[in-house]
């Protein structure tokens, strides 16, 4: 390739990347936020005061906030398992089975929930016998959020602590510190950029969940109807006013997630030019 050519390389592949962003991403976000306020700002803020769209929107936090603290119990837990000890039992395994989530499909991960606590399922008799119900019921919401949404802080936490290695938690443990202060004044602050990466994910992908969430709580309106199913539920109800609404509020997670996940990024770089 002569230097002529070369020039026209990379225009040509910046080009081609901005108009495929453009098509899959840009012109159908725009499109969104022109259905939504075409009508003007009243009628935006007015669907956005509906009862369902409220109820979707309560139940829609209600799942993040259980899901996301104990999702981060189990990521630092799971992440000082493998990063603390390298040679245990089942090590392979435990990575392998946190990226589960990422390589089974949403909908499949639903339909297990069902399969595992449905009223024919492994344990539906003996739930339907303690009047327990899981399946179309918060609880199997939560399950589904909580499994799809299993890998994001460990995965971060995770290379943090391999990282920072054992001398300073050696050094607090010599100086007579307890095994709670050491995490406490010394492991959590210096994961606590990783940890709080993991924790917008965590919250991200919780609010943003259709796939799985659909299967398993049977989008009873105003009951078990979460924010993504209830943009779909209106859509197809023919009120894409208030469907693009609430397209326009994940939206605006989406951008806030964005924006935190940049500072987060620019506030490691600089801890890690600092040290």
């Amino acid at each position: 390739m002569n230097r002529r050519e070369a020039k026209w390389v990379k225009p040509v592949l910046i080009t081609i990347a901005l108009s495929y962003l453009g098509l899959l991403i840009l012109v159908p976000a725009a499109n969104v936020f022109y259905q939504a306020f075409k009508d003007g700002v009243g009628p935006f803020f007015n669907n956005l005061t509906q009862h369902d769209f409220l109820n979707a929107v309560w139940l829609t936090v209600l799942i993040a906030a259980i899901v996301v603290p104990v999702n981060a119990i189990f990521g630092l837990c799971t992440a000082w398992a493998i990063a603390r000890n390298k040679n245990f039992p089942g090590r392979t395994l435990l990575l392998s089975i946190i990226d589960l989530p990422f390589a089974i499909s949403p909908v499949v991960a639903g339909l297990m929930i069902v399969l595992l606590y449905g009223r024919n399922g492994w344990f539906g008799p003996w739930l339907e016998s303690a009047d327990i119900k899981i399946i179309f019921a918060l609880p199997g919401m939560i399950l589904a959020t909580a499994f799809v949404t299993l890998p994001f802080v460990a995965r971060e936490v995770i290379p943090v602590l391999e990282e920072i290695g054992l001398d300073q938690e050696e050094a607090a443990r010599t100086l007579g510190a307890k095994d709670w202060q050491i995490f406490w004044r010394v492991t959590l602050p210096s994961i606590r950029w990783g940890l709080l990466y993991g924790l917008i994910l965590t919250n991200a992908r919780a609010m943003g969940e259709f796939g799985a969430v659909s299967v398993v709580s049977g989008n009873i309106v105003g009951k078990t109807q979460t924010l993504p199913l209830f943009v779909e539920e209106a859509y197809k109800q023919y009120q894409t006013p208030a469907a693009f609404s609430a397209a326009v509020l994940l939206a605006f997670l989406a951008v806030v997630t964005l924006v935190l996940k940049e500072i987060l990024e620019r506030k490691t770089r600089i801890k890690d030019v600092e040290e």
